[in-house]
Order: C-alpha cells, then sequence, then structure tokens
C-alpha cells in the first residue's frame, strides 16, 4: 500500500456467493432467530431498519452479512469453528458507506494475534450476493535505528 511504510503481505482470501431465496426461506422457516444467530449486535439494527422499509432489501443485507461471514472464515482459515462464529464478525458501513469488518471477543483477540487489517467487498442482486474478504499479514515491528 502507498504511503503505509513496509509493504504487507496476504495472509489469507475468502469468497462466498449466496442465493438470496436460500437465505429468505431460513429467514421464512426460523424468522427472528434466524437473523439474531447470524447478524452481530450493530448488523441487527440495521437489518430491521431496512427489512421494516423493504422486507426483500433486509433479506438481501441479511445475506450479503451471511457470505461475508462466509469468506472471513475461508480468509483465516477456520471455517466456521471456534473461535469464529456467525455474530463475532461484523461487516458495517463506514459513513461514506464502504465496508468494514468489526470483530467482537473472542475472535477478535484470537485475529490480533495472528493477522493484520481485514478488507470485505459485498455485492448484491435480486437474486444473488457474494462476498470477497482479503486479510493482511501481521505487520513486522519496525526496527530502532541503533544511535
Amino acid at each position: 500500500m502507498a504511503g503505509t511504510g513496509a509493504p504487507t503481505a496476504l495472509a489469507g482470501i475468502g469468497t462466498d456467493i449466496a442465493r438470496v431465496d436460500r437465505i429468505a426461506a431460513a429467514y421464512s422457516r426460523h424468522g427472528e432467530r434466524f437473523a439474531r444467530r447470524i447478524l452481530g449486535e450493530h448488523e441487527l439494527p440495521v437489518f430491521e431498519r431496512r427489512k421494516s422499509r423493504d422486507p426483500q432489501r433486509g433479506i438481501r443485507y441479511l445475506a450479503t452479512r451471511f457470505a461475508a461471514k462466509e469468506a472471513f472464515s475461508k480468509a483465516i482459515g477456520l471455517g466456521m469453528h471456534s473461535p469464529m462464529s456467525w455474530r463475532q464478525m461484523e461487516v458495517i458501513n463506514a459513513p461514506g458507506g464502504k465496508p468494514q469488518v468489526l470483530l467482537n471477543e473472542p475472535l477478535a483477540s484470537w485475529y490480533a494475534a495472528r493477522f493484520g487489517a481485514a478488507h470485505v467487498s459485498v455485492s448484491d442482486e435480486k437474486d444473488m450476493v457474494t462476498a470477497f474478504v482479503v486479510v493482511e499479514t501481521q505487520s513486522a515491528p519496525r526496527q530502532q535505528e541503533s544511535s
């Protein structure tokens, strides 16, 4: 990356594609319990707002977060095994709309000990969603110059 000092390397990448109708069917069967199982504390209110304005938009939001969590779990090499779980990794939007990874404990500490920055991209269409995650290696500590 330009201007950040030492170059970074990739530690992992992950991608996932999900059919919106599959997520809609799971939501239809399990209702809010399904949404609460998948979405973290910062994602759930966004889902509720979007769903109340347009139910299909809410389901697409749920589907993009589902795909992002799957992609992230692949990028870090854990799959959905502890400390990775659905609610521990969240995708929130920066003020300009850019999606960002937000990690909750115990995943946050586990991740910080092993990896650097994580980048996520999500996209949705009427029937499909996709997510792509890139995880950087930890930056090497800068060596102090000897005097």
